[in-house]
């Protein structure tokens, strides 16, 4: 169990802590006891009258109102309950990559690392978090906990799961919103290698159900930077397998250009359906990277 803790950065949990995390558009629940949910139900406390409109549920109709001003008034209420978080982070075998005796995490690290941060900060608050591990499928779902000790067994679910050899993000996402069916906050944590659209397809599957979309977009800096300068064999990592030996320099334009699009296109996608997208990657200081976003994302609902 004490080695599960290290995907807890102190560096991470020393700037995030101070900052909440808070859905930005309506979702089930905010932090117990200092906002109040803008999802409107019928459920806990009235909070409003408006007209009848047609279709709307006859129980809720204000008969009072109606004698004194002959109107048909429906009232509505405000529910108050915690925010729910579900991390869903990539565990293929893509996000094993990593260079022998280079200083630096993996890109799974650096997710789970990621992950386990935002659980760690979502927990402090009283609110609940769960975790979805997947691949080519959804593979591992631990549903959302506010105690410690469920912190506890988020942790060691990163820490020992051993995901599969292929990602399929269109089919893994597709599960995720079969599966996750409460409206809350989702943080997806992954470096999206599949087809722009098959990605943002399953994206908006998860918006469809009024998911809250965070995407962490974690990429190694070698696959960023390109930074290769001589003969190299290039081994696929997911199956099935390739093997290309070629000289990096006579590509690395073509390859940074395609990259570029890629990560456009996921954006532009994400910026369409109200997801926030954010790229990492594993050469930026986890600590900076996430409290920055979690500072804009606080100064953003707070407007």
């Amino acid at each position: 169990m004490e080695d599960s803790r290290r995907f807890l950065d102190p560096r991470v949990l020393n700037r995030v802590s101070r900052l909440d995390l808070r859905a930005r558009l309506i979702v089930e629940g905010t932090v117990a006891g200092r906002h109040r949910s803008p999802y409107k139900g019928f459920s806990v406390e009235f909070a409003e009258h408006r007209e009848y409109a047609p279709g709307d549920d006859l129980r809720y109709l204000d008969w009072k109102v109606y004698g004194k001003s002959d109107r048909l008034y429906v009232k509505q209420y405000e529910e108050e309950t915690n925010l729910h978080a579900v991390l869903c982070v990539d565990a293929s075998e893509s996000m094993r990559y990593e260079v022998p005796g280079r200083e630096g995490l993996s890109k799974y690290d650096y997710a789970a690392t990621v992950a386990a941060s935002i659980a760690y900060l979502v927990v402090q608050q009283q609110d609940a978090a769960g975790l979805v591990l997947f691949d080519d499928a959804v593979r591992e779902v631990l549903p959302a906990g506010s105690q410690p000790v469920h912190l506890q067994r988020i942790l060691s679910l990163l820490e020992t799961f051993r995901g599969g050899p292929r990602t399929d993000l269109g089919a893994a996402l597709g599960g995720v919103s079969e599966k996750i069916r409460r409206r809350g906050l989702l943080v997806l944590v992954s470096d999206l290698l599949d087809e722009p659209e098959r990605v943002l397809s399953g994206l908006r599957r998860l918006r469809s159900r009024r998911q809250d979309v965070v995407v962490f977009h974690v990429l190694d800096r070698d696959e960023v930077e390109f930074p290769f300068d001589r003969m190299t064999r290039f081994e696929g990592m997911e199956e099935p397998a390739a093997e290309v030996l070629c000289d990096p320099r006579a590509l690395r334009a073509a390859y940074l250009e395609g990259l570029g699009e890629f990560r456009a296109a996921l954006r532009a996608g994400c910026l369409a359906e109200r997801i926030d997208y954010v790229p990492l990657d594993t050469s930026t200081p986890l600590d900076v990277a996430l409290s920055g976003y979690l500072a804009r994302r606080s100064s953003a609902v707070g407007r």
